[in-house]
């Protein structure tokens, strides 16, 4: 039986390109919507929490309007706290959409990503609702402006938050931060290792190895 090549490949393409075309999970935002950002700063803050020292506590609103509570994941699942600056912009706007994608890995390893922003909800909204449908909660820090972004020690000066990520096991206790520089977006592979990390000593024992 005889292909024909060049039909084969087209198929292929397009059936590849299908999902960012298409409403979904997978759907990559509209370049259009999004803001030019010039390079910034890469990072103001390192941080005021270290590896090892138990997640401050707090409660947020979400987009479907009911607050959520971090806490409510103690002894459940291990959380992936992720933080980016703004809405509509550059990196950002890839970011969570590779955190969509990625659900199997994260699945993998009984986690959840929260994802948290000060932009407030109904930026949030319009900008998440460009993504597709996310399997994961958006959370608004607006008001009062940064006060979680604060707690973890990476608001930044403008009021908005360090693109950074920190990785909470079942025991409410830190395993990983990343303070990413805001100019890039951290790589999957880096929390798949952590992941990994944490499913292989679910328990962190006492001056035993922290990474950060």
């Amino acid at each position: 039986m005889s292909v024909n090549k060049p039909l084969f490949f087209s198929l292929a393409v397009l059936l590849a390109l299908l999902p960012l075309a298409l409403p979904g999970p997978a759907r990559a935002l509209d370049q259009e919507l999004i803001f030019p950002v010039p390079h910034l700063s890469p990072r103001e803050n390192q941080g005021t929490l270290k590896v090892g020292e138990s997640a401050p506590d707090f409660t947020l609103t979400g987009l479907d309007g009911r607050p959520l509570t971090l806490s409510s994941y103690r002894g459940k699942k291990i959380v992936v706290l992720s933080f980016v600056p703004a809405a509509f912009t550059p990196v950002c706007s890839s970011q969570w959409p590779m955190y969509n994608m990625a659900q199997a890995l994260f699945q993998k390893y009984n986690a959840e990503v929260i994802g948290i922003s000060t932009d407030n909800l109904p930026s949030l909204y319009a900008w998440t609702k460009g993504m597709g449908k996310l399997w994961f909660p958006v959370l608004s820090d607006f008001w009062p402006h940064g006060r979680v972004c604060k707690l973890y020690g990476v608001l930044r000066k403008n009021g908005t938050a360090e693109r950074a990520l920190f990785v909470i096991d079942r025991q409410g206790t830190i395993r990983y931060i990343d303070i990413h520089d805001i100019n890039q977006r951290p790589p999957l592979d880096d929390l798949d290792t952590a992941l990994a990390a944490i499913s292989a000593n679910p328990v962190l024992l006492k001056n035993g190895p922290a990474k950060r």
